[in-house]
């Protein structure tokens, strides 16, 4: 099987030199961090944006590549919906194909049981106007012929697919060409402040002054507050995903049942991972975020396997320190890129899946497998905020899972935050502040 396509066997693609100063310093270089500098350059400001490894490295490459509306939290459909808007004028922007296709997401019913989830979430579809309607067993079967064992489905016609380790890359390559600075092994290891108020930060090549900093760094934004005293309750889980070698096409978009999904890629072959299987590494954050994660845990969470630890330099393993000096080299230094390894057994199980699910193709050959470590939250939603004890910055983090497809609009509403812009969206379910003010901690929906 080939090397995941990003990572450090590369060389660094983006090596600005740093300017003294910035309008906007951006930390992360994810789909969030890079469409936030995208609107931010858009709108006149100048932007430096200062990734420790490379260019979507971890989670924005290595997801499914849904672009969904469907199974969200109500409080996120909105902001899909301007996403998918933003996505399908966006390769014309960008100059190049980023695998955006409007080919449908369908959630599939192993046994009558499981129908109950999905019509309960249609209350929140026809809330929204939605395009999501029930199949039958007989519009299932057509829909995705020559399957086996399905009963009916949920099914969104206007949600699509985009390719990761396309589109994030070709976007920030796109911002360069546009003069925005972008520094790839250039960690962020504490911001500058004057007064209380957040000035600029400290890289490892040396200081830059900004009026404003956003906080984009997925699955690492919650050591990074710790270390500037912020809470931010964020944990993470390791998910396997693998990618198939071409194959006749059995459904152009994108699905999943009570087991396995799978997600047509613009090369012939399909994105497989589990539907019912992550892992979380026990670490020092896990016990130091119990009690606002209980909410949560009084609903089983399926398919969840706990270990003991994280592997040493992730951001919440045993020995990652928590706090470290700017001027030294610090946990950001010492892990550039997150390359967890998958759970071996279940991505073989995941070819068994397939071939159950698809008898007439059998068990599909492997071009690459890979995981990667999704930033969750408590309630499962993201923070998108000024942050709370800390003026002149704004977190945009914890996506759970949800990010790739909705970034372009995370991102533009980020840059209206920072630009004292009115964000066009309720974004109170997304506030920093949830979980100091006594608010109850409503997990979303699990689908």
């Amino acid at each position: 099987m080939t090397p995941f396509p990003i990572g450090l066997h590369l060389p660094a693609r983006f090596t600005a030199p740093l300017p003294a100063r910035a309008d906007v310093v951006v930390i992360g270089g994810g789909i969030a961090g890079v469409m936030t500098a995208w609107f931010l350059a858009r709108a006149g400001q100048s932007v430096v944006l200062c990734e420790k490894g490379r260019i979507a490295g971890e989670q924005s490459s290595r997801n499914w590549g849904w672009v969904r509306k469907q199974g969200r939290d109500p409080a996120e459909i909105p902001l899909v919906a301007e996403a998918q808007a933003i996505w399908a004028g966006l390769a014309a922007e960008v100059g190049q194909d980023l695998g955006y296709r409007q080919t449908g997401v369908l959630y599939i019913a192993n046994t009558a049981k499981d129908i109950g989830p999905h019509e309960d979430w249609m209350v929140h579809a026809r809330a929204h106007g939605l395009d999501t309607r029930m199949l039958s067993r007989a519009e299932l079967e057509a829909m995705v012929p020559n399957a086996a064992g399905w009963v009916g489905g949920l099914w969104t016609a206007s949600d699509g697919r985009a390719e990761p380790w396309v589109a994030v890359p070709a976007i920030a390559a796109a911002l360069a060409q546009r003069g925005v600075a972008i520094a790839e092994d250039c960690a962020v290891r504490a911001l500058d402040r004057q007064a209380g108020r957040v000035t600029g930060v400290v890289t490892e090549r040396g200081r830059i002054a900004a009026d404003h900093v956003v906080l984009a760094g997925g699955a690492w934004s919650g050591l990074f507050a710790r270390s500037e005293g912020l809470y931010l309750p964020q944990l993470m889980v390791r998910a396997s995903v693998c990618a198939t070698e071409p194959l006749p096409e059995v459904f152009a978009g994108a699905a999943a049942d009570a087991g396995f999904a799978f997600r047509r890629r613009e090369d012939g072959g399909y994105t497989l991972a589990p539907a019912d299987f992550h892992e979380f590494l026990i670490g020092p954050d896990a016990f130091r975020h119990l009690a606002i994660y209980r909410p949560g845990l009084r609903t089983p969470v399926r398919g969840t396997r706990f270990r003991p630890a994280a592997p040493r330099g992730f951001p919440d393993a045993w020995s990652t320190p928590r706090r470290w000096a700017a001027d030294a080299p610090g946990p950001f230094e010492a892990m550039r890129v997150l390359n967890p390894a998958p759970h071996a057994p279940r991505v073989e199980r995941l070819r068994e899946d397939f071939a159950r699910a698809f008898p007439a193709l059998g068990k599909p050959r492997l071009r690459a497998a890979w995981a990667g470590m999704i930033d969750t939250m408590p309630d499962v939603v993201p923070v998108i905020d000024h942050a709370e004890g800390a003026p002149g910055l704004t977190i945009v983090t914890g996506l759970s899972g949800h990010g790739f497809g909705i970034g372009p609009a995370i991102g533009r509403i980020a840059a209206d935050l920072v630009l004292g812009r009115a964000p066009g969206h309720d974004l109170s379910r997304f506030r920093h502040a949830r979980f100091t003010d006594g608010s109850r901690i409503e997990p979303g929906p699990s689908l």
